[in-house]
């Protein structure tokens, strides 16, 4: 039987059906490009960062850390190999058995561990920063997955407390934060280096695809301190702070011909090898970031002014009295009745008296200009951060008191590196030298201030000081001219001078030919007396003979050289 095809079997589609299906087929077809142009051509970066993410890592190589040396070469801070503990928060597995194992490893407890993987964004987070390559390698034995090791340096300071306010210190990523390790960062810094690498997902490097930087070592930096005094500055100083039960002090050694500085001690101290538990206090470089009321230290500027514009002469008598003298209603006077003494004695016995006549003898610019000249007032600019610019007013403020009491160093407030230098005009030809904390080569031509005969008539003047009938009779050094100055000021507090005092002594020695100048500063001393001449001039003569001695320098006067010990004059407490 024939099979004929039932025509009612046949289903027309109507014509705007097919169009239409065309039209949506087309569509569909131009939305693929379409998208297919835009991931791969307007936005194919972002598109690629993600893929890249995937296996795509830019490691980053730290630089070694240039070394601190001393100006003999003896290294001061330098850089070891140490190792940082990171982990991926998303891929991180710790078994307890492995988070106890950690937790001892780095010496953490189980908890901060667990927080720093839980808490925080992103996914990178730092366990443990610069432990020794041993621990980084028994953190790798533990093959946790999620976790890594990252090799760096850690800073390591071989003098431990004696260089602290000196070198200062660096932070986690090997940044300096204080001192010299702040103030030269360009130089010891380097450039870190970085490269692109391929990892898989155990984070194991498989390929080394590009350098991105060259890494760059950071360049050595040789200080102008010498280690073997700052190693007797430091010494003394804690000896003399704990002997007077003061609350802190600060000592500098300057070479007075090139205004390097030789040491620099502070106390409190600090490690900065073990920082943890180190208090604001200790952190206080007190040399360079404190000041305070130098007293009588001040009065060889006061001469050196009216000196300089012949208004006096060292022979000049200044009549002092019953030694008080009236300025209004406020009185000036000293401890002892000096009567009638010559400029020279003045300083001598520390006149504030005698000190006060000479100044309002002068206008109150004069003593301004001297003052300033110096460098009171002003950053001494030794390159270190923190550093103090004190406090002189202007001069047309003064009331006849205030230049009174400022010609004794009352009213005025300067740190110990501003003392310290501003003494180089005393102990060379009239000119202030730049402070430098690194070695200079040739000694800088500084800039004059008070002509070479003035610098001489002063420093014969300072010479008296710690002759017996001096304040500083304790300054004496064995076999040598000392020539310096004591003060002792009361301290401010809430807006009055309290019963609390600054002790200080800034000398140079040997007075013929000054090899080294010394400044002390010692900070409420409550046992033993407070005076500068008991308290900083001892420590001044300690050190200045022992620095001359590791130094080789020839005495100047080796018929001291078998002087009794001097017995402390009264007169010593005339200089408050």
């Amino acid at each position: 039987m024939k099979y004929q095809a039932n025509t009612a079997l046949h289903l027309r589609l109507e014509g705007w059906r097919a169009r239409l299906l065309l039209v949506l087929l087309l569509a569909g077809f131009v939305a693929l490009v379409g998208r297919a142009v835009f991931l791969q051509g307007v936005h194919y970066d972002f598109l690629q960062h993600k893929g890249d993410e995937r296996y795509s890592r830019v490691i980053e190589s730290t630089a070694y850390r240039g070394v601190v040396r001393d100006r003999n070469g003896d290294p001061l801070a330098l850089s070891l190999p140490a190792v940082s503990i990171w982990a991926s928060r998303d891929d991180a597995e710790l078994s307890p058995g492995a988070l106890d194992r950690l937790a001892s490893l780095l010496h953490m407890d189980r908890t901060d561990i667990t927080h720093r993987l839980n808490q925080g964004a992103g996914n990178f987070v730092y366990l443990k920063r610069q432990v020794s390559p041993e621990v980084g390698r028994e953190v790798a034995a533990l093959k946790v997955p999620g976790l890594y090791t990252e090799k760096g340096f850690r800073r390591s300071y071989p003098k431990g407390e004696m260089m602290a306010h000196l070198l200062g210190f660096t932070d986690a990523n090997d940044r300096g934060q204080e001192g010299a390790e702040l103030a030269f960062q360009s130089t010891l810094g380097g450039v870190a280096g970085a490269r692109r690498v391929i990892k898989d997902r155990a984070g194991a490097v498989i390929e080394d695809v590009e350098s991105i930087r060259e890494q760059r070592p950071g360049q050595d930096v040789r200080l102008s301190v010498d280690s073997r005094l700052q190693h007797l500055a430091w010494r003394e100083l804690r000896a003399t702070v704990a002997r007077h039960h003061a609350k802190a002090g600060a000592v500098m050694v300057l070479d007075p011909n090139t205004g390097e500085v030789l040491a620099m001690a502070n106390y409190p101290d600090y490690d900065p090898n073990a920082r943890d538990h180190v208090t604001p206090a200790q952190l206080r470089n007190r040399s360079l970031a404190d000041t305070y009321e130098p007293g009588s230290t001040l009065k060889p500027f006061t001469i050196a002014a009216a000196l300089e514009t012949h208004r006096v002469t060292p022979a000049t008598v200044i009549q002092t009295g019953n030694g008080t003298m009236n300025i209004g209603p406020a009185v000036v006077h000293d401890s002892h009745p000096a009567g009638a003494i010559t400029v020279a004695q003045v300083i001598q016995k520390s006149s504030n008296v005698g000190a006060a006549r000479i100044a309002l003898g002068m206008p109150a610019e004069t003593m301004w200009n001297m003052f300033t000249d110096v460098g009171f007032g002003q950053q001494p600019k030794s390159g270190f951060s923190g550093e103090a610019g004190g406090r002189v007013r202007p001069y047309r403020t003064w009331r006849p008191i205030e230049q009174a009491t400022m010609s004794y160093g009352n009213g005025i407030s300067v740190s110990l590196a501003q003392l310290a230098r501003a003494y180089t005009i005393f102990a060379g030809d009239g000119t202030l030298k730049p402070l430098s904390l690194v070695r200079v080569e040739s000694p800088p031509a500084g800039r004059p201030v008070i002509s070479a005969q003035t610098a001489a008539q002063v420093r014969d003047m300072l010479e008296l000081v710690v002759k017996p009938e001096g304040t500083a009779p304790l300054a004496q050094v064995r076999g040598f001219r000392v020539a310096g100055k004591t003060g002792t000021a009361h301290k401010p507090e809430h807006g009055h001078y309290s019963n609390r005092y600054i002790s200080s002594f800034v000398g140079f020695a040997p007075a013929t030919r000054p090899r080294l100048l010394i400044a002390v500063m010692i900070d409420d001393p409550t046992v033993g007396g407070y005076y500068g001449g008991l308290v900083a001039a001892p420590l001044f003569s300690t050190l200045m003979g022992a620095a001359l001695q590791v130094l080789g320098v020839t005495p100047d006067d080796p018929a001291s050289e078998n002087f009794a010990t001097p017995v402390v004059p009264a007169n010593a407490a005339e200089e408050t």
